[in-house]
């Protein structure tokens, strides 16, 4: 049975500029998209978030370009948290599928593994 689930994950944002963002959204997306076997056709939604110090450029532009062009798509900050991670961007894809939530993968790129070490998958 399809049903709507989560799909999340986190990478480190160089700098704050737009090259940087879009190379860290498109990273994530790729091993998400990859480690899923995530097609565009059954993403509902997809949420992107900042720390508050990134913000020269929207990270969804990443998504757009890899033919995302019929998926509702948002872009955000998240708190401002004074332990927060700092240069951190984070994806949250509304992925309708059959897969079980025990078998999606959650990637959490670099220093980001420590937002979720229950969660980390070593990169392919």
């Amino acid at each position: 049975m399809t049903v709507c689930r989560g799909v999340r994950g986190a990478v480190p944002v160089i700098s704050n500029t737009e090259s940087d963002i879009l190379a860290a959204a498109e990273r994530l997306l790729s091993e998400l998209i990859d480690r899923n076997g995530i097609l565009s056709d059954d993403i509902a939604s997809a949420i992107f978030t900042t720390s508050p110090d990134i913000n020269a450029e929207y990270p969804a532009i990443a998504a757009r370009k890899l033919g995302w062009t019929n998926v509702a798509l948002l872009c955000g900050h998240e708190m401002n948290v004074p332990h927060g991670m700092q240069r951190c961007l984070r994806i949250l894809i509304h992925w309708n599928t059959d897969k079980s939530p025990e078998d999606i993968v959650h990637v959490y790129l670099d220093r980001t593994r420590s937002l979720r070490p229950d969660l980390y998958v070593e990169e392919q």
